[in-house]
């Protein structure tokens, strides 16, 4: 191992050589450091005077320049939550909404549901105005306005008579309970599909998805009236079920033409009445396959 150095003006070099390997470190000093000390030579001053206006000047121009980001962020970031507000209100509303109910409007909307020939009131939904803009009144002011605390308690209902069905034809096991339940959110899924395409194919997907969950999920009542008498009497579910199945088709229709169908633009009339005859005819194919309790998915 060797050293070499080599010093010149203001640079300094290192070679060091080991086993035919040469590594050369270069140090360069700055040359007023030895130019500094010799006579005549000026050397530069290390603190220069501060300039008196430049604190002032980068100090105002970093303030309008926050000034400015911070207005142009906040009316971007306001903007941006006006919107993404407006199209959760249209398309996705508040949950809490479809919970504000009382036993007057369960009782009156069970016959309405049930017994929708009864009903001599209209179907359209009351507004008022909210925030300078028309809003839906909630159920308990309305009995024309959806709600979720039915379908839930009727999908309930639902999956615990499915559950009594089958243990007193002794074929009770969790596994079929399950299965129950999952065919029971497979048709609230297929219901919910067949409105939405409804509306879709008349030019209109501006109905929050929740008013389409909750008439989608009406039809449990039915269906649970039809397996309650089907428990009692077992020849009542064969009246009870056609019944049920023809009131959910006319309830359906009366609701997606006076309230969701109010929302299309422009549609054609055929096609209009069409659709709504193939949403009450459909409702019969639906209710026989959730009503039939058995342990296999098709029947």
């Amino acid at each position: 191992m060797a050293w070499l150095t080599f010093r010149g003006l203001g640079v300094s070099i290192y070679a060091i050589t080991r086993h035919n390997e040469i590594s050369v470190f270069c140090h360069i000093t700055a040359m007023y450091d030895n130019l500094g000390t010799q006579p005549g030579v000026p050397r530069p001053p290390l603190n220069p005077q501060p300039n008196p206006f430049g604190n002032a000047f980068y100090g105002a121009g970093s303030g309008l320049i926050r000034g400015g980001l911070g207005a142009y962020g906040e009316r971007i970031l306001g903007s941006s939550s006006e919107y993404v507000q407006s199209n959760i209100s249209r398309y996705f509303s508040d949950p809490q909404y479809y919970f504000q109910l009382n036993d007057h409007y369960v009782r009156n909307k069970l016959k309405v549901i049930l017994f929708p020939f009864l009903h001599r009131g209209h179907w359209t939904r009351i507004t008022e105005p909210v925030g300078g803009r028309l809003s839906y009144k909630p159920p308990i002011y309305d009995i024309n306005a959806p709600d979720l605390y039915i379908p839930f308690m009727a999908f309930g209902t639902y999956v615990i008579l499915a559950g009594f069905s089958l243990g007193l034809r002794g074929k009770f096991t969790p596994e079929a309970l399950s299965l129950q339940f999952m065919r029971g959110m497979l048709g609230w899924i297929l219901q919910v599909l067949l409105l939405k395409m409804s509306l879709y194919s008349l030019g209109s997907g501006e109905a929050p998805l929740l008013d389409i969950v909750a008439y989608a999920g009406y039809a449990f009542t039915g269906i649970c009236v039809a397996l309650l008498g089907g428990v009692m009497w077992s020849y009542s579910y064969y009246f009870l079920m056609p019944w049920t199945c023809l009131c959910m088709g006319v309830f359906l229709v009366k609701t997606m033409k006076r309230v969701l169908f109010a929302e299309v633009r422009s549609y054609d009339s055929s096609k209009h009445h069409y659709l709504l005859l193939f949403i009450a005819l459909a409702q019969f194919p639906l209710f026989i396959w959730l009503g039939n309790i058995s342990m296999y998915w098709l029947y």
